[in-house]
Parts: C-alpha cells; structure tokens; sequence
C-alpha cells in the first residue's frame, strides 16, 4: 500500500492509503494543514506545499502544487508551512450603558462564532467581571474558508464533521478561559451563542440546504435556548444573530438619527435605520478582506504587513509584531491600495502596470487589485443601494457604526480613498470592535436585552440586492477606484 509522508512543525508522520486520492483530502485536518478559499477549484491557490513523488500535479519550480488539484499515484511527500497564531483577533468593544440584571448562575460564556475567527468571553455573572477572553482561528477553515464552501461541504456528507470542529473548539476556549481564570473545574451555566446563519446552522447540526439555492431562505432563524445555549435570533438568511447582537450593541434603533451599520467581512452586512424602519442586506465581499484568495494574503500573524503609507514618494508600511514580511493582511491590503493610487501606479480602472514586490517572495499582483475591486464594490454597492432604497444621499446619514475585527484595524482614509466607504462619512464613523461578542455579553448581562435582540431581528426587513433595481450597474461604477 502506498505511503504518504507528511513534514511538519510537529514532526514527521506516514500515512497509509488507496487508490489516488486528492492531496488535500488527506491533510486538511492536521495542525499546519493550509486553509482554501476557492472550496477546491484550484482558483485561490491558498492550500499550495511542497511536494515530491508520485504526483498527478507537475510541481512550479519551486516544487509546490496545489494541494486540491493533485492525486497521489504512489508513494510521496508533502512538507505542510508553518502556521503562525493570529495576534490581532479582535476582542474589544465599544458600548453604551444599560440596566444591569444578569440571567441566573455562577458563570457565562459570550461566543462570536466568525467565519474567520472564534471568540470567547468568561463572565462573573453576580457582578459582570470578565474574567477571561480567548480566541483563535475557526478550525472550519480548515474544509472552507468562507460559508458558501462551508455549506456545500456539509451537503456533501460533512455536516458532523463541521459540527464537531466549531463545538469542540469552544469547549476547548471555555476550559482555557477558566484555566487563564485561575478556577479548575469550572463549568458555564449559560453560553449566548452569536454568529452568522450559517455558523448557527453548522454549530447546531442542522442541514443548511435552505441557505443554498434561490430563494434562499432559512427554515430556521434561531431565538431560543437549547440546554444552556442561547441562541439570539437572526434577522435572515444571510444577516445573522451577529448582526441582530451587534445592532443591540450600539443601540441604533433607541435613536432618531439616521445611522448606517456595517460589519465589512467575508460576508458583508449591512444594515440602515431610518425613521423607525430597519432595513438590512447582505452583500458577498468574499474573503479578500480577510487575506484569503490573495497571491501573499494571511490573516494578522506576526510579520504580516498591516498598515502602508507613502513617504517621501516611496512605499513604506509596518508588520505585526515587527517581524519579517510574511504576507499581508486585511488593513494592509487597503492601505497598500489606497498608497498605490497616491503614487499613480495603479489608475482608477484598477491597472496595474506591473506586480509590486512589497518583501522576497511577496508580491502583489494585478489578480490581487481585481480582487479588492471586487470586494469593495460589493460593500460600496450595498451602501448606496440601500440609501437610494429610501430616497437618501450620503450627507443623509448621521452616524456609520463599523462592527468586527477588519473594521477595527481599518484605516478610515484609505477606505474611503479606494471608495470602500463614502467620503462623507469620514468624522461620523464610531467603530464598535467585536459589537457581535459585546451584544452575547449584554444578553448575559441584563435580562430585557434577549427579548430586544428578538425585536430587532424580527422587525428588520431583509432585501436581496440581486433583485433590487440599479444593484448590478451600481456596483459595475464601484469597480472603479474614484
């Protein structure tokens, strides 16, 4: 039988196998298995190693192949990358007060179940100390890295494969939050679990098909306990109880003004307040903000390049942890595009006219520009639809608040720069940080926020933006960097 044998930072092992299977297929659950962003079609190129021997896949000449592409036809090697630990998950948060009357119990754990990431908040219930915060990586990413892959893998017989992962992560979360905590044995009376639709669908085992094909509707919008989770509700398919927690968070529906609230991600929610009405849509970004399905893109590891400038007419930019470039991440990536219209290598179409080496090995190319374009029109289009929706300009908007981790490390000016946000709204901007963990902490916290998180999600009214009128040329005249 052939042999696999697989290098990694943990060591080497063999592995035993038959017929030709696919490369990833026998590597995606280990430690330093590479993440994709494509679900397998070779697009991303994100799941590339080094391999030798009996490969169905000609290796470039550095000896990487695309993992999802190639079959193994004997014997062979593959050496996995090391894996840097995300350093810049964001956990923080900005809140407004209200009534404190926790649910009942000793402990309670607030969860953001994010496509990328998974965070999780210790409470004191008897006088809402925190006691702990944990996070890492959502080790689903290890099938898909955004939800549409996601669901197709868990209609494809992966359902309990995704379950168990996101389940036995947070239980892992909760044992270390006590552990940081100093208190052994301890144990959450309740867990307010937050996430997008889909995350909720994959927590909870439930078969996604509703969220797959037109007219995409959820057969279940959650808002109910079940054991000791609370699962707040979602507003639809697409605008999950992260949305419903994070428009709690910042009380946008208890004001007059006329607000925005945006959570700008792989999935980029959006949702507009305007006298009483509540309108949401989601629009799919993809996860080029996330650094995935970019040539050098990573998610905030130590050395990935998170802020640029132009100084003195030369690119100049910083990295976490001011370790050596290994790619770039979410706020780089805007700020590397903002500095390139600055100094006119890229134009307004989004030209570039050659690949710009930013480190050895980093580059970012032409693909990469289209995938910005891309994604930031998504957002601008999703915007201005809503706006137009309701008779409304920018100047009309009274306050945009920014929700999830990219939104937190973002650069205003760059944004608006590349046309991600309107000019406008530069000075009305109040970024909220995880509001999506910080609305799971107040529904622990205080008694009347579970039913106004109810409230909030059945009032809202979800548009889809493919049938909205002007959607397709809007984010067509988006495209542009203007």
């Amino acid at each position: 039988m052939p042999e696999l044998i697989i290098h990694s930072t943990t060591g080497s092992q063999a592995l035993s196998f038959e017929g030709t299977p696919v490369l990833y297929d026998l590597i995606k659950h280990l430690p330093d298995a590479p993440s994709r962003s494509c679900s397998g079609n070779g697009k991303c190129g994100a799941c590339a190693v080094v391999a030798r021997g009996a490969l169905g896949y000609k290796p470039d000449e550095s000896g990487r192949v695309l993992s999802c592409q190639t079959h193994l036809l004997g014997d062979a090697e593959v050496w996995l990358p090391t894996r840097k630990k995300m350093t810049q998950i964001e956990t923080g948060r900005w809140e407004k007060p209200y009534a404190f009357s926790p649910l009942s119990g000793t402990y309670g754990a607030a969860v953001d179940i994010g496509t990328t990431t998974i965070v999780l908040e210790l409470i004191r219930l008897a006088d809402g100390e925190t006691l702990s915060v944990v996070s890492c990586e959502n080790p689903q990413r290890i099938i898909a890295a955004d939800v549409i892959g996601r669901i197709e893998s868990a209609l494809h017989g992966n359902l309990s494969v995704l379950q168990s992962l996101v389940n036995s992560c947070i239980d892992e979360l909760e044992r270390t939050a006590f552990a940081q905590a100093g208190i052994m044995n301890g144990e959450t009376t309740w867990r307010v679990i937050a996430g997008n639709t889909t995350m909720l669908y994959l927590y909870t085992g439930r078969d996604p098909r509703s969220l797959s094909a037109a007219p995409f509707e959820a057969d279940c919008l959650f808002g109910y306990q079940s054991e000791k989770n609370i699962l707040p509700a979602c507003a639809g398919a697409f605008v999950g109880a992260d949305i419903t927690c994070a428009l709690l968070a910042s009380q946008i529906t208890n004001s007059t003004e006329t607000a925005l609230l945006i959570d700008i991600g792989t999935n980029g929610e959006i949702a507009l307040w305007h006298k009483g009405t509540l309108t949401c849509c989601a629009t799919a970004a993809g996860p080029a903000f996330e650094g995935c399905g970019i040539s050098c893109g990573t998610g905030s590891i130590p050395g990935a390049i998170d802020s640029a400038r132009v100084s003195d007419g030369r690119l100049v930019y910083t990295t976490i942890c001011n370790a050596p470039v290994s790619g770039v991440c979410g706020s780089g990536l805007i700020d590397l595009v903002a500095a390139l219209l600055e100094t006119e290598e890229l134009d307004e179409s989004g030209y570039l006219e050659d690949d710009v080496e930013l480190a050895e090995g980093i580059v970012l190319t032409q693909q990469d520009i289209r995938q910005v374009q891309l994604a930031k029109a998504a957002i601008a289009a999703g915007i201005q639809t809503l706006l137009e929706r309701e008779g409304l300009d920018n100047k009309s908007v009274s306050k945009l608040y920014i929700a999830g981790g990219f939104g937190s490390h973002l650069n205003l000016t760059s944004a608006a720069k590349i046309g991600l946000i309107p000019e406008e709204f530069i000075g009305k901007c109040i970024v909220l940080g995880n509001a999506s963990l910080t609305g799971a902490r107040q529904i622990l916290l205080s008694k009347d926020r579970l039913p106004e998180a109810q409230r909030i999600a059945s009032n809202a009214h979800c548009i889809n933006l493919a049938e909205e009128k002007g959607f397709t040329d809007c984010f067509v005249e988006n495209m542009l960097f203007e």
